[in-house]
């Protein structure tokens, strides 16, 4: 019988471990297989026409409509407003698509601006790449769309997360802005503990994995299909607009709960502070009633942008470009 300790024993013992070995080294250490080109999700526009979302928030919701395709999908945009005006793009949030600016595009627009509105990816009648939408998503979805419209640099407004973007795309296509970035509830260094419970538990990966699956989806169009949507409408289209996109399109909870988890919701305070470095003027509009970015934010990001001008509403709340919209057209017409 051979010593525990023996040469011969502890030769045969790595010999015997040799091949589980190698096989795992093999296994670890293999080639991948090629990538598989990107699925893209369809929009608004893939659904019939019997939908509610096309009286809600149809195509042509404003004019001078069109599309783009990217190598992430298509890009639904809109350019309202003279053609030789000074140029505006509006950034819309996390999860409603440029329907928010309907009482602010228009304004603009007939002041003389040349607005630019586009839905982000995932939302409205944007394609929704099956990506992580994280900050470079979003903001290089503007910059290939400006490229697209040819234009050399805009005035930049962007709302709550469209704050966030707006201030990552300052910071990382500083040619593209033309001096001037306005941030509306803005977003963008919102920490952990002002997000709720529910918005964290729906955007886990697990509670999107469950709600993807088509007998979940089959329900939610059930609820959404069996409501008084005309009624909706008259009372909140903008919410309404939000719980069409929850239940009839395949990746629009996962896109709002990526941007969520990844996107420039947070995270952005490097970003802020290279902000405060260029040349730009900054206007921050704020509602004192905001539950969602809570106006705590405004001394936050001028803490970190000390140049940054500090508009309040009083008892706004997130939704400001909606219900103060006046306050909010007054402020970005004297600030442009």
């Amino acid at each position: 019988m051979l010593a525990s300790t023996s040469p011969v024993r502890q030769l045969v013992l790595s010999l015997l471990a040799l091949p589980p070995l190698f096989l795992a080294v093999y296994i670890l250490a293999g080639f991948p297989y090629p990538p598989n080109p990107t699925a893209i999700h369809p929009s608004l526009a893939s659904l019939p026409s019997s939908c509610a979302s096309w009286s809600v928030y149809p195509e042509d919701y404003y004019q001078g409509g069109s599309y783009v395709l990217f190598p992430h999908g298509r890009t639904r945009y809109w350019l309202i407003g003279p053609k030789q005006g000074p140029r505006v793009v509006l950034i819309h949030g996390l999860s409603i698509p440029a329907i928010v600016w309907k009482d602010v595009a228009p304004v603009l627009a007939s002041r003389g601006y040349r607005v630019l509105l586009y839905d982000l990816y995932g939302r409205g009648y944007s394609d929704a790449p099956d990506v992580t939408y994280d900050v470079s998503l979003h903001t290089t979805q503007l910059a290939l769309l400006m490229q697209h419209i040819k234009w050399d640099d805009a005035y930049v407004v962007g709302l709550s997360m469209g704050g966030g973007i707006a201030t990552a795309f300052a910071v990382q296509f500083p040619h593209l802005v033309n001096g001037k970035v306005a941030l509306v509830a803005s977003a963008g260094i919102i920490e952990s503990v002002d997000i709720s419970r529910t918005a964290k538990f729906m955007s886990s990966p697990f509670v999107q994995s469950v709600s993807s699956l088509p007998p979940f989806r089959h329900y939610m169009r059930l609820l959404v299909n069996g409501s008084n949507s005309s009624e909706v409408q008259a009372i909140n289209p903008i919410q309404e607009i939000v719980r069409l996109q929850s239940a009839h399109l395949p990746y629009y909870n996962a896109a709002v709960a990526s941007s969520l988890r990844d996107g420039p919701v947070r995270g952005l305070a490097h970003a802020f502070r290279a902000l405060s470095n260029s040349s730009n003027e900054i206007l921050l509009i704020h509602g004192t009633a905001d539950k969602t970015v809570p106006y705590k934010y405004t001394s936050k990001i001028q803490a970190l942008v000390p140049q940054a001008k500090l508009v309040t509403i009083v008892d706004g709340g997130h939704d400001i470009t909606v219900t103060h919209a006046d306050e909010v057209n007054t402020a970005l017409l004297h600030f442009l």
